[in-house]
Formats: structure tokens, sequence, C-alpha cells
């Protein structure tokens, strides 16, 4: 009952990281040019609301990764496991899950620190606008697309490390005796 529980919590955790990251996608800084006068030109941003967001997304998938490992002793920790097909998709799963956790925090991070990213300077004399930054599209999408993976991928090393932990070899019943 508490696996059934902890993988419920944890796509819980799952579904919400991923739709602050989707709504931070959503909500990304823009931009326009604001002139003062012919000579003079500046960028205006809007809300930065995208930045909270995705750093929310960011926190709460840690927090879904967190408690998968330690329930599970983050496969490394606890008593060894037999030898048998579910210790070798647990071992994959547990390298997958970390590889796309790494990926999704990686976007969602590097998403939320460009987004608070603007450029403060004036444009001085000329007909050039200024150069305004801002977050490229797509960028969170990539973080939730990610989670999505991460949460299907540690669920199923979950399962598939207690099938492993559970597994007990067959009997071996000795010396055998056969009639020539």
């Amino acid at each position: 009952m508490s696996s059934v529980l902890l993988l419920l919590l944890v796509f819980v955790f799952d579904l919400i990281a991923f739709g602050l990251a989707v709504a931070a996608e959503q909500r990304r800084t823009t931009w326009q040019i604001s002139r003062e006068s012919r000579d003079l030109s500046y960028c205006v941003y809007d809300k930065d609301i995208a930045t909270g967001l995705g750093v929310g997304s960011f926190l709460v998938l840690l927090a879904s990764q967190l408690l998968i490992m330690v329930a599970s002793r983050c496969l490394c920790c606890g008593r060894a496991l037999t030898p048998s097909g579910s210790r070798s998709w647990a071992i994959f799963l547990f390298i997958t899950t970390w590889v796309f956790f790494f990926i999704a925090q990686v976007c969602l991070l590097a998403g939320s620190v460009r987004n608070a990213y603007h450029t403060k300077y004036r444009v001085y004399f000329g007909n050039t606008s200024p150069s305004c930054r801002s977050l490229r599209k797509g960028v969170f999408g990539a973080g939730a697309a990610f989670i999505v993976l991460t949460g299907i991928v540690s669920e199923l090393y979950y399962v598939t490390l207690s099938r492993a932990k559970d597994f007990q070899p067959p009997r071996d019943p000795g010396i055998r005796m056969s009639s020539i």
C-alpha cells in the first residue's frame, strides 16, 4: 500500500512540475521597444512571472526525484540484488531516470535564468534599435517534456526495483542421480 501511495505522490508532484513548466512556457517575458524621442530608444519588458514558474517547477521536480530515490535507497544502498532481468532493467532505468532528470533541470534552470535577464542599456543617436533579449521559445517546453519522461521512467524504475528486491532465485536441489 505504501508503494502505491508513493507512486501516486510522485505522479502528483510530476504533474504539478509539468503544469508549472507549461505555464512558464506560455508566460515567457516579452518586450517592446520604446522611443522617448527620435534619438533615444530602449527596451520595455512585461511582467516576469515565467521565472518564478520555472523555479517552482525545478523545485517540485527535485522533490519528486528525491522522494523516489529516498524510498528506493538510490539503488546503491541496502542489500545486494540477486541477478535477474528485473535487476538489469532497474539499473538501466536508474541511469535513464537521472539523465532525463538532469536534462529537465538544466532546461528549467537555464530557462529561468535567461528569462530573468533583461537588457538595460539605451541607444542614443542612431536609427538602430536596441537589442532586446528574451528567452527563446521552447526552452520551458523542452523541460516539460523531460519532466514527463522523468516521471514515467522514475516510476518504472521504482516498480522494477521493487520486483528485483522481491525476486527469489529457484533453489538448486543439489546432486542429482541419473540412471544409465
